[in-house]
């Protein structure tokens, strides 16, 4: 390869991992204006203004963390600042977050044309790492504004299918107010369907940028929850994480599941990714859909915590979330679609809130009272690592699971591999050191995790953005150089 002089920065001696790829090499990585410019086994150190030793870690791609909500519980630009030091200490160099009008985020309703550059206002200067915002049309209008969201470099968009019938949290006949439309307009399958025509209509506008134009779906039905959380309140039997998981049973995922695939179907929606999912039934609702609707281009997500948490984990009411962590068989199923090759990729679904807001002051250990969701991003990889090493998940598959995959999917072309030209991202990772999780070593300002106490091999010693070291063996480094992605992002 033809060595390219004036190197910005040389970090020498890193068991390289790409995806797609499944020997790991030994080699050297020149860096220069942000981007990877030179690899080979050996480039002379006098080529470079600045020479790491990787210490023969291994390299991965920065993770793609394609599922964080930040701002959903603390302002937008305070949640910023300290979940992405989080991502950094989890090997996360791109962030993307998904955003809508309502109740929490900027807690106001209206267009998207004011509501998102106050958004971007607000982010700007804020994050460590790169970042990209999902948006979710949760008004008719917000449909007519999809062409201007692209404008603005967005390309993903979301379904919260229970939303309009069910609470964040639990319970709820207020839903109209939590997500600020008028009651004129309902949030249902019907507007799922507008949603998914809208879509169409926009890549069909944009046949340049069709293939990064894609529909996301939080898939439980309203009516069932409603009716199991009801049946399973009366049930004293149940208790805790266990309880949740009754309330919000697996087959409501399935049965959503088909409902937005024959939605797909019907409306030429192609671009379809259906986002965590917790369970067998969930998992193989979503196999038979693919199967059903070969047209369609699903891809499957599933998150780090329904990987390594279940319903008999000590954190409780802690790991509350939606959909809710599940059964011990559930989380070994979801394990062998991951080494299956049937699972596309793994988030965080990182939504840091705090210890005084997650639990009920008048009641703590009441599950129902608690509030839903949990950070994790800053075990994103070793997580995925640890447990997927055991299982003989290949080290180029957990590549692309936390890199590759979602960045092509999410139009982040230049983001994801080692490789010339790519965005020098990169995550250094000792895979030998075991460490115990335990929540005041994050810099998050969650100030519990639910992963505590639980053992990891695989730590994240050093974290790279665009050439930059922003994360070097438990300390966040420098001020906040992350940018706004405006997609899509092609390879330079």
């Amino acid at each position: 390869m033809t060595e390219i002089s004036g190197l910005d920065t040389l970090i020498k001696h890193v068991r390289v991992v790409r995806p797609n790829q499944s020997s790991v090499e030994l080699l050297d990585l020149g860096i220069k204006d942000g981007k990877f410019t030179q690899i080979s086994p050996e480039i002379s150190p006098e080529q470079a203004k600045e020479v790491i030793d990787g210490q023969h870690w291994l390299g991965f791609p920065g993770c793609v963390d394609a599922h964080m909500h930040i701002g959903i519980y603390q302002p937008l630009e305070q949640d910023a600042v300290e979940e992405s030091k989080a991502a950094a200490m989890g090997g996360v160099t791109t962030s993307l977050n998904y955003m809508r009008t309502g109740q929490y985020y900027l807690n106001k309703g209206g267009p998207y044309r004011s509501f998102f550059p106050e958004v971007l206002a607000r982010s700007e200067g804020n994050f460590f790492v790169d970042y990209g915002y999902h948006l979710a049309p949760i008004s008719p209008h917000h449909i007519d504004e999809m062409s201007w969201l692209l404008d603005q470099g967005v390309t993903s968009f979301k379904i919260f299918m229970f939303y309009g019938g069910y609470g964040l949290h639990g319970l709820s006949d207020q839903q109209s107010l939590f997500l600020m439309i008028n009651k004129e307009d309902r949030y249902d399958f019907a507007h799922f369907e507008f949603i998914m025509r809208g879509l169409t209509r926009l890549r069909q506008a944009h046949p340049e940028v069709q293939d990064s134009l894609s529909l996301s779906l939080h898939c439980e039905v309203a009516e069932i929850l409603n009716a199991y959380t009801k049946l399973v309140q009366q049930d004293t039997s149940l208790s805790g994480l266990k309880a949740y998981s009754a309330a919000r049973p697996p087959h409501s995922e399935g049965l959503a599941i088909c409902i937005a695939s024959y939605l797909a179907h019907e409306t030429d929606c192609v671009n379809i990714n259906l986002l965590h999912l917790s369970s067998q039934k969930a998992l193989a609702a979503a196999l038979m859909m693919q199967s059903t609707f070969p047209h369609i281009n699903f891809r499957r997500e599933v998150t780090v915590g329904h990987l390594l948490l279940d319903v008999d984990a000590p954190a409780g009411k802690w790991a509350k979330v939606n959909p809710p962590i599940r059964s011990r068989q559930d989380v070994e199923f979801l394990w062998n679609a991951v080494l299956a090759g049937q699972v596309d990729w793994v988030v965080s679904d990182h939504a840091c809130c705090s210890a005084e807001k997650k639990a009920s002051l008048k009641d703590p250990e009441n599950i129902w009272l608690a509030k839903s969701g949990f950070g994790g991003t800053e075990y994103l990889l070793s997580g995925v690592f640890s447990e997927g090493s055991k299982r003989g998940l290949p080290y180029h598959r957990i590549a692309e699971l936390l890199s590759w995959n979602p960045a092509q999917r999410y139009g982040l072309f230049c983001k994801g591999d080692i490789a010339v030209g790519y965005d020098a991202d990169l995550v250094l990772l000792n895979p030998d050191e075991t460490f115990v999780v335990q929540a005041d070593e994050s810099p998050s300002q969650q100030g519990y995790t639910p992963f505590e106490g639980v053992e990891l091999t695989g730590r994240v010693k050093q974290t790279f953005l665009r050439g930059q070291l922003i994360y070097d063996r438990g300390q966040v480094m420098g001020t906040p150089q992350g940018k706004y992605l405006k997609r899509p992002l092609a390879l330079s």
